[in-house]
Order: C-alpha cells, then structure tokens, then sequence
C-alpha cells in the first residue's frame, strides 16, 4: 500500500472523530505543508521535517506539534504529549469535532510552519552511550552470531533492549524480558518496530 493510500484509508476509517480529523485534515491541507505517512498516522511535513501529525484515540483526537514547544500557545491548549519523555512535542486534544476552532488551529499549524522554515527545532542533546546490561552482555558472548546480528542493529535498537533490561527491578523480570528479546534480536527487529511505519 503506498502512503497516499494509507493516508486515504486513515481518514476514510469509520470510528467516532472521523468527521473531526477530516476537518483538522481540510485545516493542514490550507498550509504549504506536504501530507505523509508515518507511524501509523498522517504526519505534515516542511522541507522533508516533520512540522504536525494528525492522530485518533480510543478517548480523543487531536494535533501533534514536533517542535510545539516553540509555539506561542495564545489559547493556552496544548500539553506535553508525554509528559518526562518528550522535549519539543505538544498536542491539541479534541474530544468532538465542535471544539475545534478553525481560525485558531489555522493559525497554530502556521505558525509551527513558519518556525520550521526559520529552523527552529529542538536540537538532539549529546547521544547517550549504550550500557549493555550484564545478563544480555553475558547472553551475547555465548552466542558469537547473536552478538553480530546486535552489533549490526542501530544504536537506537541496541539502546531500546538495553533500557528494557535495565529498567526490570527482579532478576526474575529481567531472565524473562532476555528470553522474549534474544529472537528478536536474532530475526533484527526491535521491540517497537509494529508502531513505526513499515
């Protein structure tokens, strides 16, 4: 499926803010934004940067700003997507299409725009080095192949194993969450690769 069509079949799935996410859609689309399709959602871009996406929950819908932070937020909407795990990103939640001031979100959508023209983003801290934890360090150096096809992984999936071991409180935890990530690591596929796009 092409992205046009993933995008086509995302506002076209039938579900309780499909008429409000057609109308943030209808909103994007008066910018000079590019429409894609990435994670799973539709994702407006500037210049190949990601300036805003367009998602739908189980309880809201709404407008994810990548560098929301530098918005002037007048109206006072916007929350910190996760809150302790992302820096730049806000999020305008709707829970029915009668909240959504058009004027409002126009101008918002613009101005992310605009800051992304003028390059204003969040830039990358310094990369974290990787500390691979004793039990998936012990794990590697009994399986020589093992060990390459993680060698071979980004840094940013060998980071997401090593964290996900790391953060287990009981060794039980930790033994079991080794034995789910070892074949995943063998077939070279992360634990969050079903919510990137393919």
């Amino acid at each position: 499926m092409s992205a046009t069509e993933k995008i086509e079949a995302f506002y076209a799935r039938e579900h309780q803010y499909k008429k409000g996410i057609a109308v943030l859609r209808e909103l994007a689309l008066k910018t000079e934004l590019e429409e894609s399709y990435k994670w799973n959602f539709p994702v407006y871009t500037y210049d190949g940067k990601n300036v805003l996406g367009i998602c739908a929950f189980k309880s809201h819908f709404g407008v994810w700003f990548f560098n929301g932070v530098f918005l002037s937020d007048p109206k006072g909407v916007l929350e910190n997507a996760q809150e302790g795990k992302t820096k730049a990103m806000r999020h305008w939640k709707f829970l029915s299409e009668n909240e959504i001031d058009k004027a409002g979100v126009l101008a918002y959508m613009q101005e992310a725009l605009d800051n992304q023209r003028k390059g204003i983003a969040l830039s990358p801290g310094p990369k974290k080095e990787t500390v691979v934890p004793e039990a998936l360090s012990n794990a590697l150096d009994k399986d020589n192949e093992l060990k390459v096809r993680f060698g071979k992984l980004t840094p940013y999936k060998q980071r997401e194993f090593c964290e996900y071991i790391s953060e287990a409180k009981q060794e039980k935890t930790k033994q079991s969450r080794l034995e789910k990530i070892l074949p995943m690591i063998a077939q070279g596929i992360s634990l969050n690769d079903k919510y990137r796009s393919s």
